[in-house]
């Protein structure tokens, strides 16, 4: 998509009520003319917040002009402070993500967050260090449970970990929880210095309950469902027939009407099975 059709699918959906507005990928810094993304985005009226998810390695260059072109945001992907840890799981050099996770601290994005992806046999250890750097640069950790989406059953079932210990931890030392409502009943955890909060699986029929979410795919569909491809609205293909914005408005009511939880509540008969089964 170029420039002028993202802008006006955002423009679109700004139009329809949607306030928040979110960048990821992939790597949405690959792109060249990001700022231009940004910036485009950030002018149009009614905008409550716009923010992006980065790995954070070409950020040392960018967050200054993203953050004049108008970004609010970020969400910085960061395994491990391991260097060698680091290139194995991502391919880069560690030394380019902390350059970048210092210069969106320096910045006027607020807050910033790391995004740990906790992994078995991988960087479980590291929770505690990830911790102190948290603190110390003036970050919030989000840890993050391996998710089932977009990888393979034997690497789900190699890298899976609970976050039980952690939360154990965490609840005994936090002075205060909150619970963000609106996502799948997230719960952060407020210590004396440093906030954390942790990020379950979306698999559940909490998440899917509070899901308001509109996606766009790269290639300019509306997504209404994270974990559905069936059910794709082309709002670019109409963009690129020359459709009004009030014919692109009804393609975004007929993807939202197409929104159905992927994962529903048991019923009681469900429930009473799975007892069963256990028993």
């Amino acid at each position: 998509m170029s420039v002028e059709e993202i802008v006006q699918i955002a423009k679109v959906a700004i139009n329809l009520g949607i306030g928040r507005i979110k960048l990821t990928g992939g790597e949405p810094l690959m792109r060249r003319d990001v700022c231009d993304v940004v910036k485009g985005i950030a002018g149009i009226p009614g905008l409550l917040d716009l923010s992006m998810t980065t790995n954070g390695l070409l950020l040392d260059k960018l967050a200054k002009p993203l953050c004049t072109a108008g970004l609010k945001r970020v969400n910085i992907s960061l395994p491990t402070l391991n260097p060698e840890t680091y290139l194995k799981l991502t391919g880069g050099k560690l030394e380019n993500a902390l350059a970048g996770v210092k210069a969106a601290v320096e910045s006027c994005f607020s807050p910033v967050k790391l995004n740990m992806v906790v992994l078995k046999g991988v960087n479980v250890g590291d929770v505690p260090e990830m911790m102190d750097f948290a603190r110390d640069v003036g970050v919030i950790l989000q840890l993050i449970e391996l998710d089932p989406i977009n990888v393979s059953s034997e690497y789900y079932s190699k890298h899976h970990r609970f976050l039980t210990e952690q939360e154990a931890i965490l609840r005994e030392e936090a002075i205060s929880i909150e619970t963000r409502r609106l996502m799948h009943n997230r719960l952060i955890y407020h210590l004396p210095d440093v906030t954390v909060e942790v990020v379950h699986p979306t698999e559940n029929s909490d998440f899917c309950m509070h899901c308001t979410r509109m996606r766009v795919t790269s290639d300019g569909k509306l997504k209404p469902c994270l974990m559905r491809n069936d059910n794709l609205v082309d709002i670019l293909a109409a963009i690129r027939s020359g459709a009004s914005d009030e014919e692109l408005k009804e393609l975004f009511m007929k993807a939202n009407m197409q929104r159905e939880p992927f994962n529903k509540p048991a019923s009681p008969l469900q429930k009473k099975s799975a007892a069963l089964s256990r028993n």
